[in-house]
């Protein structure tokens, strides 16, 4: 069998929550494998909504598995409110959720060093969601982090204590004002409620899984925000690209099956950093308004912009997307007019490039639509959309040279046209 995956193929916030949730009727294991409670996948089902940090997409499917992998940086804290939160409505989640050794902790001064970091940097911030993700990420990588399997330890105390004592040495040489213990009470009853989990070695986990049963590899953020080939330094702290799947749950490259590529119909932008296509006038704020295009988790408003077909092929190109999913296309269905960015002038040459500095002057070369003017959200068959629309979509295709095979028209599950 083969693990296939879903990315968000823009900056985040692409809709990835709603089909992970769809195809995970497909699947009998659905697995996160990087970032952390910074992301928020939205559901909604059978009249209700929730906003999922760290639990996987699948956790309502009544028969699938969740892994948490070892790519992810979890915090106790969170995950625990969040998991007693969908205890409440009847869902068995230490029946449902598996959990890797691997996966690092995020302390409470993670979040702390996160706020210091971002105050020190003033104007020239990232946009940190402020999770404590970066610093979390940055002890794993200096060697100084404590993970999930840690928590077994019996000097597990110590090693806390250890690593919080480094922070606080880092936070008073940044002169910020905090308690680095505010916290620690809470973070060990999140602990305690962690040992109730299954904990696992999930490299050997996913491999054995993957000779009987298809696995879904569920990606956060998105592929512009990726550490390596994202908008650097406006970037998260891990790979979202889908060579992440295989380093955050153990597999080889030759097992990775179909890569789901989302989208939304539009761009949208949290936070700092470039976006060639944004809109500052009452078309981008339409945008916003229609889109109700604020964040699952920080609540914070999207900057919103035409579709960027530079940016999307240049991350097909690095996913090896084969199968494209469009989000939110009826959104659109009020305007006049609907463009696309198809190529950029940077430095005064044009180019269907990515270009390397993140601070150049980029300007997008648009191509226009006539708009389609039909209400598509009822739509539920393929034969039932407006020409225009279906103009639309192939321009996509052929653009992009990856087929769109679902298209999404409205949040709940059933508002989905299978291609």
């Amino acid at each position: 069998m083969k693990l296939d995956v879903v990315l968000g193929l823009q900056w985040g916030d692409e809709g990835k929550g709603k089909i992970v949730d769809v195809l995970a009727g497909n699947y009998p294991i659905v697995a996160r494998f990087q970032g952390g409670p910074n992301a928020g996948h939205s559901l909604h089902f059978e009249g209700k909504s929730f906003v999922l940090r760290s639990v996987p997409s699948g956790i309502f499917r009544k028969d699938a598995i969740n892994i948490v992998g070892n790519g992810v940086v979890l915090d106790p804290i969170t995950f625990r409110k969040e998991c007693e939160n969908i205890e409440s409505t009847g869902v068995p989640v230490k029946e449902r959720i598996v959990i890797a050794k691997k996966a690092h902790l995020i302390l409470p001064t993670h979040r702390l060093l996160d706020a210091a970091n971002e105050a020190a940097m003033g104007k020239g911030k990232i946009g940190s969601t402020l999770k404590g993700i970066g610093p979390t990420y940055t002890d794993k990588v200096s060697r100084n982090g404590l993970r999930v399997g840690d928590i077994l330890a019996t000097d597990f105390e110590a090693r806390y204590r250890k690593l919080r004592d480094r922070h606080a040495k880092m936070l008073s040489q940044m002169e910020y004002a905090c308690d680095p213990s505010a916290e620690e009470a809470d973070f060990f009853a999140a602990v305690e409620y962690l040992k109730g989990f299954r904990l696992i070695d999930c490299e050997y986990f996913v491999n054995n899984e993957l000779k009987d049963k298809p696995i879904l590899a569920e990606g956060a953020q998105g592929s512009m925000l990726d550490i390596d080939y994202g908008s650097y330094p406006f970037v998260t702290s891990s790979s979202t690209a889908c060579a992440g799947a295989c380093i955050g749950l153990g597999v080889a490259p030759s097992q990775i099956g179909h890569v789901y590529g989302i989208f939304k119909a539009y761009c949208t932008r949290v936070g700092s950093g470039p976006f060639p296509t944004e809109l500052f006038d009452e078309t981008g704020e339409k945008l916003r308004k229609i889109g109700n295009e604020f964040g699952a988790v920080t609540g914070r408003p999207r900057r919103c912009g035409w579709l960027d077909l530079v940016a999307l092929k240049y991350a097909v190109m690095i996913s090896g997307v084969t199968d494209l999913i469009m989000m939110k296309s009826d959104c659109l269905d009020s305007f006049e007019t609907i463009k696309v960015c198809t190529s950029y002038i940077v430095d005064g040459q044009e180019t269907s490039q990515v270009p390397f500095d993140t601070y150049a002057d980029i300007r997008p070369v648009y191509t226009e639509f006539k708009g389609w003017n039909a209400d598509l959200t009822g739509c539920r068959d393929e034969k039932e959309l407006p020409a225009e629309f279906r103009e639309y979509i192939k321009f996509m295709e052929d653009y992009l040279e990856v087929p769109i095979k679902i298209i999404s028209l409205g949040p709940d599950r059933d508002a989905t046209i299978m291609r």
